[in-house]
């Protein structure tokens, strides 16, 4: 047995305990790790040469890039099994004990926090581009059909499919943003206008949504004029930072999923942009992924691959940001798991359009795009990550005292075609 083998071998006994993980190693040697146990996969991999050393040089980035150029092979179970026993079996809320960072560990944290992206308004529009102007047909496969929704949908029954879910998520946002007929809303990030259309079509209201994305532009435009709602909705190709200099004001401001992309260093630009964009009687909704734990640093996989440019907040240093421009945290709402699920729908529905996917881009992307959704699946189930709901106000009075009006909108958002 190599030095390297060794070395892999005590990583993969050190973690695997329910499940069971086959590895087949370049040198012919074969072992099995953990025990079956309900919950967890039986997966099987096979390493080629090298393999084992870029796994052990990087875990994350590492085994990525291993799977992706297809040196490390996945014979029995998918990369969902895979990470999912890797992350499941190490949870991030294992109920450990507690105890104080060391020095080092307080050093290291504190250089990686610096080294994260500043993503400034110079390279906002290639970051977002890199992600979103891949074209819009992976998406249209991806992601429910009614809305588009790319981001966390809502589950509050058993039994939703996918397309259930992301309406109640829109749903659920709408009711928290208390609109009435005529007022105007933006739309921070608008995606292919599924919230647009939404909002338009069922509250009555104009929207005006915004994005840095040229495929996402000309699709929401296109199915806002098939919804009927061209004359209440317009999409405009604008970085939040340079409409907040226009002097316009909204009723209502919603930002779902973009949040992700604006980077620490911009936290405080962003609410302050959200607070000269809002009028004095106004509401906001700010959707993000969020960490459940203390500030941190992007992945490199994501960094590289998917996200440059994003970062994940965390709770403390968000409410820090908009604390300093007097915006108020009149509503903070958890999501737990929401996000898992909603991964595994997109998960699957690649997993079905594989031969599609590939015709597309190349087996390599797909296999890169899947390792991207399992990843984030078990950040979501095991890891650290979560998704807030928090609704800002700049006038304490401007909603009612009480929560009794969120689900009195919901369910009669919910009732109507």
């Amino acid at each position: 047995m190599s030095a390297t083998e060794r070395i892999l071998s005590r990583f993969f006994s050190s973690i695997v305990k329910h499940g069971t993980l086959e590895v087949h190693h370049a040198s012919g040697r074969s072992e099995r790790f953990g025990t079956p146990a309900r919950g967890f996969e039986d997966v099987t991999i096979r390493l080629d040469a090298g393999a084992a050393r870029q796994i052990l040089t990087d875990p994350r980035l590492g085994a990525a890039e291993a799977f992706m150029d297809g040196k490390l092979t996945i014979e029995r179970g998918g990369i969902m099994g895979l990470i999912h026993m890797l992350r499941a079996n190490q949870p991030w809320d294992r109920g450990q004990r507690l105890r104080p960072p060391t020095v080092m560990r307080r050093l290291r944290d504190r250089l990686a926090f610096r080294r994260t992206a500043t993503n400034r308004a110079a390279s906002s529009k290639s970051n977002v581009s890199h992600h979103y102007d891949i074209g819009n047909d992976l998406y249209r496969l991806m992601l429910d059909e009614p809305h588009m929704q790319y981001s966390c949908a809502y589950w509050p029954d058993e039994g939703m499919t996918l397309e259930d879910a992301q309406d109640a998520k829109l749903a659920h946002i709408a009711a928290k943003l208390a609109l009435k007929p005529g007022q105007t809303v933006l739309d921070i990030g608008c995606g292919w206008g599924g919230m647009a259309i939404y909002l338009a079509r069922k509250a009555g209201v104009h929207v005006t949504g915004i994005t840095l994305s040229e495929e996402q532009l000309a699709l929401a435009r296109e199915r806002a004029a098939a919804a009927g709602v061209a004359d209440s909705t317009s999409f405009e190709l604008v970085d939040y930072r340079d409409l907040a200099k226009s002097g316009r004001r909204f009723d209502r401001i919603v930002s779902v999923g973009m949040f992700e992309h604006v980077g620490q260093p911009q936290f405080e630009t962003y609410f302050r942009g959200i607070g000269n964009l809002l009028e004095q009687d106004g509401v906001a909704l700010v959707h993000t992924i969020g960490r459940m734990g203390p500030p941190g640093m992007t992945d490199a996989f994501t960094r590289k691959y998917i996200f440059p440019g994003g970062y994940i907040p965390a709770l403390s240093e968000t409410i820090a940001a908009s604390e300093k421009v007097r915006l108020i945290a009149s509503d903070v709402e958890t999501l737990r798991i929401h996000y898992a699920k909603t991964l595994r729908c997109w998960y699957d529905r690649c997993i079905e359009h594989q031969a599609e996917i590939e015709a597309m881009y190349d087996p390599r992307f797909f296999r890169m795009w899947t390792f991207y959704l399992a990843g984030a699946t078990a950040a979501f189930e095991s890891g650290g990550m979560c998704n807030f709901q928090i609704q800002y106000v700049r006038d304490r009075r401007a909603l009612p005292l009480s929560r009794d009006y969120m689900q009195a909108a919901e369910t009669e958002l919910m009732g109507r075609g």
